[in-house]
């Protein structure tokens, strides 16, 4: 099957583009800058530039594709709003598709998008999986809440640099997937028939909370965290200032998202029925004690060895020798 990758760059695309190769499929990913993408060439895949922002860039991108993955969302840095990149950009990708004849298409939403009308994001997603659904295409919608890549940063590094971790408002309790789960469940849709024109939940074994996930790393890294508390409120009042800045709005809109994770309101759904239509296990499904257990253990392995490199160059430095003057 000839795919292509919308996202390819991004932490949970490059996975897709990754699993989808080693399944033998052929890939091409549409990329904005061929510096960042280098990495999927040498894995492989084929690069063709383009931008969902410049709909006249998608018709090359699309010539001889049978499926699209889309895994792609702005990012707070991006001089493209989340407006024009996850609306109007991927109006334009599904118009295209469907003008090109794809036979599959593959859209990552978010869990619960339709219960956040005030959030943009949530609620673009959620008008993104209805215009799609009423494209006509051939579609599959995987809604995730949380991934554990986004773990590392936010708790991990933190703790062990002795740094804040900042937890906002009541905490809620995330059941955060694997990348590589996710991207296999991506590919694994584009052969199960059963999949067609239906929306998936798209979760992890069970929901942490904030205060677990410390607690957590704690154990795993043998340092204690630093916790520091960021009343709601506050976060609105900030996100009120970005909005007066143009150049600051997908930030604004980004804090936004943040108030999805602070309702205290678990993020999960039902997962049995899911793993029964792709023909997965549970049982292969990355957990987030085993995620976490794995980065402490290479970390922690690796800063010994620099240690140990560094205290080893101190002992084999010569001694300065004394000079000694004539009286």
């Amino acid at each position: 099957m000839s795919i292509l990758i919308v996202g390819a760059t991004g932490t949970l695309g490059r996975q897709v583009a990754k699993r989808a190769l080693d399944e033998g499929h052929k890939v091409r990913c549409l990329i904005r800058n061929p510096k960042k993408a280098a990495f999927l060439k040498e894995w492989g895949a084929d690069l063709v530039q383009g931008n969902l922002c410049k709909p006249e860039t998608l018709a090359a991108a699309l010539a001889g594709a049978t499926a699209i993955i889309d895994a792609s969302t702005t990012r707070p840095t991006d001089s493209w709003s989340i407006k024009q990149v996850d609306w109007e950009g991927k109006v334009s990708l599904i118009q295209a598709a469907k003008a090109a004849g794809v036979d599959r298409y593959i859209f990552f939403s978010w869990l619960g998008a339709e219960e956040f009308p005030n959030v943009p994001l949530m609620e673009i997603k959620r008008s993104t999986e209805l215009f799609l659904a009423e494209s006509g295409l051939n579609y599959t919608i995987l809604r995730p809440c949380g991934f554990l890549q986004g773990l590392i940063n936010e708790y991990a590094i933190p703790i062990l640099e002795g740094q804040a971790v900042w937890v906002t408002g009541n905490s809620s309790a995330v059941a955060y997937i694997d990348t590589q789960d996710a991207a296999k469940f991506a590919i694994r849709a584009l052969s199960v028939p059963a999949t067609e024109k239906r929306t998936f939940p798209l979760v992890g074994t069970r929901p942490w909370d904030a205060y677990e996930i410390i607690r957590l790393c704690e154990r795993l890294s043998g340092k204690e965290a630093k916790i520091s508390k960021m009343p709601l409120g506050f976060l609105r009042s900030v996100r009120q200032v970005t909005k007066f800045f143009q150049w600051s709005w997908n930030v604004a809109d980004r804090l936004a998202f943040a108030e999805v994770m602070a309702t205290g309101k678990p993020l999960t759904a039902p997962m049995d029925e899911v793993y029964e239509v792709f023909g997965l296990k549970v049982e292969e499904t990355t957990t987030l004690e085993d995620y976490l257990q794995d980065y402490f253990n290479r970390i922690l392995k690796k800063l010994k060895e620099l240690d140990y490199e560094q205290n080893k160059n101190k002992s084999q430095k010569p001694a300065k020798k004394k000079m000694l003057f004539p009286f």
